[in-house]
């Protein structure tokens, strides 16, 4: 049998996003018995404080809280850490010092798997603001199409509402006209920067929907030493 690496998963940031990263990753990992499949460890801990209201509104940090889960999968047995949380990368640095084992930058991933010239960000406040996904799309050469303030609380608002477990169809619409304004703004294609998103059916999007939650399977796959065939790279 090959010799793959040990994934661990920050999870928790929510909990049903942390299911959808890991139904996923299984989905995907090329498999004829139980045994071809990878070891995985899941640290779903919310107890994470909230990462937009730490960044934005001075909320307690989660730093602690998210070395602490790296620590215990590292001790574990994980060699390589994902973390499905888009803000959650705001503090992947303070992660990477507190373990030697190494973190995926789904951020950075999926910038370099876009091919899109223009993308439009569904995202939270936290990580719009922080600036995350501008700075990697732009050292890519990709412009970025955030929301107008209505929408961004129309996607805020969707996020809290995946969160508590309400049913998708309505958000699915509410978002689908975001993404269609978006499209207006000169948008190609709209990334899914949050997972609680992910959730969401790209079928009812008016453009090609970008799934940052697929990138990271990928991403994850290969750093486990699964190979990733051709034609799944890019986004």
């Amino acid at each position: 049998m090959i010799d793959r690496k040990t994934i661990g998963i920050l999870g928790g940031m929510g909990p049903m996003a942390t299911v959808e990263f890991f139904r996923r990753l299984v989905e995907a990992t090329p498999a004829g018995s139980d045994q071809d499949h990878l070891h995985i460890l899941i640290d779903n801990d919310p107890s994470v404080p909230n990462r937009t209201d730490a960044l934005l509104h001075d909320g307690p940090t989660p730093v602690p809280t998210l070395q602490a889960m790296a620590h215990r999968l590292a001790d574990a047995g994980a060699q390589v850490l994902a973390m499905p949380c888009n803000t959650g990368h705001a503090y992947i640095d303070d992660i990477r010092a507190a373990v030697d084992v190494p973190i995926i930058d789904m951020i950075a991933e999926t910038a370099r798997a876009t091919s899109s010239a223009r993308i439009g960000l569904l995202a939270t406040d936290g990580t719009i603001e922080s600036g995350l996904y501008h700075r990697a799309f732009h050292r890519h050469g990709i412009d970025v199409v955030v929301p107008g303030p209505d929408d961004r609380r129309t996607v805020m608002a969707a996020i809290a509402a995946i969160k508590a477990g309400e049913p998708l169809t309505p958000l699915e619409d509410r978002i689908a006209a975001v993404v269609g304004r978006l499209a207006d703004a000169g948008a190609e294609a709209a990334i899914a920067a949050c997972t609680e998103l992910s959730l969401l059916s790209r079928e009812r999007m008016p453009v090609r929907w970008i799934d940052a939650l697929d990138v990271l399977v990928r991403s994850t796959l290969r750093a486990a030493g699964v190979r990733i065939g051709e034609g799944e790279e890019n986004a």
